[in-house]
């Protein structure tokens, strides 16, 4: 099925956009109340967080996981999960790196980099949807092949090699004043929200994780979709990798490690539900600035780091039981 065939949207399906639209909006104004709310109680104890420089450090912070969040509430609004992510970054950072030290130009090695993600992706969503593996095994082994495959490679020691200006500018430009990678977050926020609102694709996203049977005998073929979005979010998280190493220009053996985690809680706080089905990109992206936030705040208002993981944690907790409780009553009705 090609993405952008002109079959009709199944039957039933516009009809609840508009619903589906409402609901999505509600949730992302929540999380924008809380981005709101932390930002002005950070801002009455650290004038400096309202400064233009803090903000746009705490913006390039978490852009990175922002990007990887666009492709993982794809796959969660399809009722999947993708473990992997972190190891697709960290791979394909690794392969630009060795591309780059072997001598490569600058277009290969990138391209190498985001065939690392294809790859990945299509392992994952042919384990899935072929094999009829439940998504967290699969990515949870593909994971570890991935972190495994990285120090296997690297012998834990990390690849600095010589790249030219131009790839450095990727990660560590800017477009006055704004950094590029966030200019990148920005246009990928811009075009898969259009992507997930206003095209069949994206109706076919959010059918299969509403209702994957009825949405299958309407006609959208669910296992295609799936395998879509799993090769999207490897892919998304692949050209996060190499943004990671134009930005510090050195492949790390733990590139990515337990990214996954915030990228996953970034797709939840945003208001996603594990359940599938619902979600949007917006809400993902102001989900990891909403953790970009409180890791922020923890360092200026010089709390003990371990705490950022404390605060993270009890939001994850709060969105996801807020998810859990709107369910309950919605199936009360």
């Amino acid at each position: 099925m090609s993405l952008a065939d002109n079959t009709p949207a199944p039957r039933g399906l516009s009809g609840s956009m508009g619903k589906l639209a409402k609901l999505r909006h509600a949730r992302e104004f929540n999380v924008l109340i809380a981005l709101v709310i932390m930002g002005g109680a950070i801002s009455l104890f650290t004038p400096y967080f309202l400064t233009v420089d803090n903000l746009m450090g705490v913006s390039r912070a978490f852009s990175l996981t922002a990007i990887m969040a666009i492709g993982m509430v794809m796959v969660i609004i399809t009722g999947g999960i993708d473990l992997s992510v972190g190891s697709a970054m960290g791979l394909a950072g690794l392969v630009t790196a060795l591309c780059f030290d072997a001598g490569f130009g600058q277009t290969t090695a990138v391209a190498a980099g985001l065939a690392v993600g294809a790859v990945f992706g299509l392992v994952n969503g042919m384990l899935i949807t072929a094999i009829g593996l439940p998504p967290f095994i699969a990515t949870l082994g593909t994971l570890s092949i991935g972190r495994g495959l990285m120090y296997m490679i690297t012998h834990g020691v990390p690849l600095t090699p010589s790249t030219p200006d131009s790839f450095a500018l990727l990660g560590q430009g800017y477009v006055v004043p704004v950094p590029l990678p966030v200019v990148i977050l920005l246009v990928l926020m811009v075009v898969f929200s259009l992507i997930m609102i206003h095209t069949r694709f994206g109706r076919h996203i959010y059918a299969t994780g509403g209702n994957e049977n009825a949405a299958r005998l309407s006609g959208v073929k669910t296992q295609r979709v799936k395998l879509a979005v799993y090769m999207l979010s490897s892919l998304i998280s692949s050209l996060a990798g190499v943004i990671a190493f134009s930005r510090y220009l050195s492949a790390e053996p733990a590139s990515g490690f337990g990214s996954e985690l915030d990228v996953i809680a970034a797709a939840a706080i945003g208001g996603a539900s594990l359940s599938g089905g619902i979600g949007s990109v917006t809400g993902a992206v102001m989900g990891a600035a909403l953790i970009g936030e409180i890791a922020n705040g923890v360092v200026l208002l010089n709390i003990n780091t371990y705490a950022q993981q404390a605060i993270t944690g009890g939001v994850i907790l709060i969105a996801v039981s807020l998810d859990v409780l709107r369910n309950r009553l919605k199936g009360g009705r």
